[in-house]
């Protein structure tokens, strides 16, 4: 793992890969790129604390994750580090790969081969949730597409130790999001708009939660007949309304600033 690489290009001076990967692979990289501009539009970026990975298609042992050293609004499809689940690098570049996300990430993609991208943030709402006892609560309708959706992990410290990954991966299960207790927020996507739209919804129910806890009247939750049909109609068709959203935040994100695909 190149975890003390110097850093000597700027983000704009990183030369282009398009045309020297597959066109799977490019456009892969374009997505994970916006994906990482959208976390930071939409104030789910810590500097450079936390990680996105997606797998490379057609390379089962491959994913993509940032260059330690840059925020997220500097990402750009060729900036984005290739690497294999052992930590070899498979892609040259001038920033190393932070160990903390190399190692939540490849944890992930070690076991779950339906998950395409993992996200992982650290949010205010996200980390005052994962310190309470009680967890995500079924009080809003966001939490309740993560009904028996969740898993929660117990905090080790920050994420170096390898051994870690066992847990994580046990922790995590088969479901699509993750509270890292005392840490933060992860979810798994069956694509990168999947994972986006995850981790949206679930940093708004964390926000709804804190604002309706704060108020101090009490909570009310989502009764457990219509929870029990709220998770299956959000099972049905989160994909599907997931990738209807992507367009309309690409355009958003080309509005604003259209170097991500760089």
């Amino acid at each position: 793992m190149n975890a003390t690489a110097p850093i000597a290009l700027a983000p704009e001076d990183i030369p282009s890969l398009k045309g020297k990967v597959s066109p799977e692979e490019w456009q892969t990289r374009v997505d994970l790129a916006a994906c990482y501009r959208l976390v930071d539009l939409y104030d789910m970026s810590d500097l450079t604390g936390t990680h996105i990975s997606a797998r490379v298609p057609g390379e089962d042992n491959a994913f993509l994750i940032n260059p330690y050293g840059l925020f997220h609004e500097e990402i750009t499809a060729s900036s984005l580090i290739k690497v294999d689940l052992d930590g070899n690098l498979l892609s040259e570049s001038e920033y190393p790969v932070n160990v903390a996300g190399y190692t939540i990430h490849s944890a992930v993609h070690a076991v779950r081969h339906d998950v395409f991208c993992a996200l992982h943030t650290h949010t205010r709402a996200g980390m005052a949730i994962s310190a309470l006892k009680c967890g995500l609560m079924p009080m809003t309708q966001h939490a309740a597409r993560f009904i028996d959706n969740i898993g929660y992990h117990d905090y080790e410290g920050p994420a170096t130790n390898l051994d870690e990954r066992e847990r994580l991966q046990r922790d995590l299960g088969d479901k699509n999001a993750l509270m890292l207790r005392n840490h933060g927020l992860m979810t798994c996507g069956a694509s990168i708009p999947h994972a986006f739209r995850l981790i949206e919804k679930l940093e708004k129910a964390c926000q709804a939660q804190v604002d309706g806890m704060a108020a101090g009247a009490k909570t009310i939750e989502i009764a457990p007949a219509v929870q029990d049909h709220a998770k299956k109609q959000f099972a049905k068709n989160e994909t599907r309304t997931s990738d209807i959203g992507w367009a309309p935040l690409l355009r958003q994100l080309d509005r604003i600033d259209p170097s991500y695909k760089n």
